[in-house]
């Protein structure tokens, strides 16, 4: 078996193929590159960390069991996300989510590049209410915004990631963005 030097060099289909075939050190370099991208799928959808890291954790578990279902001539990072996103869909399916959102995520960063003080404050201010409207919308309507606009797959992978026809999916995100304008627009008036 290789070592851990060699699977960092090692491309995803090359790694998920030792894993699979019990190298543990291969199936950790997959974990080790794109723990904090699932981790982040999480962490937008449920809008709770503790959460967010035991559905990342639990996310790379259940993928490992089904490596047999990864096709190796794909990149890892969409099909661990979409583990991921299933996941987090079945558990906000359970529950209404969450709120206020971290505070700390929604403090204005420090002026880093001489910006304007107050523009940096209504641009912190603009992403808190995007991110208050995405954690409102319902679970289908969420997991859909997720996958496209924030993980950028097409209307067919987030079909095939959530078992929807297309037509389906173009449909929770039309509905899914005229909640979100609905409910911006209400922020403001």
């Amino acid at each position: 078996m290789a070592g851990l030097g060699e699977a960092g060099d090692a491309n995803d289909g090359e790694l998920a193929q030792r894993a699979h075939a019990g190298d543990a050190a291969a199936y950790g370099a997959l974990v080790e590159r794109y723990q904090g991208a699932v981790f982040n799928v999480c962490y937008r959808m449920l809008h709770e960390r503790a959460a967010a890291e035991d559905l990342a954790q639990e996310a790379f578990l259940r993928a490992h069991a089904r490596l047999e279902l990864y096709d190796t001539a794909r990149p890892f990072g969409p099909w661990i996300k979409r583990v991921a996103a299933n996941l987090c869909l079945n558990h906000l399916e359970g529950q209404r989510p969450s709120l206020p959102l971290d505070e700390e995520r929604d403090a204005p960063d420090p002026d880093p590049l001489g910006q304007d003080p107050a523009a940096v404050q209504e641009a912190a201010e603009a992403a808190a209410a995007v991110r208050a409207a995405i954690a409102g919308l319902p679970p289908h309507y969420r997991v859909v915004i997720e996958l496209r606009h924030f993980q950028d797959l097409s209307y067919s992978e987030i079909a095939a990631a959530l078992g929807k026809p297309v037509s389906d999916v173009k449909s929770h995100l039309f509905r899914a963005r005229k909640l979100l304008a609905d409910a911006l627009a209400q922020q403001r008036g």
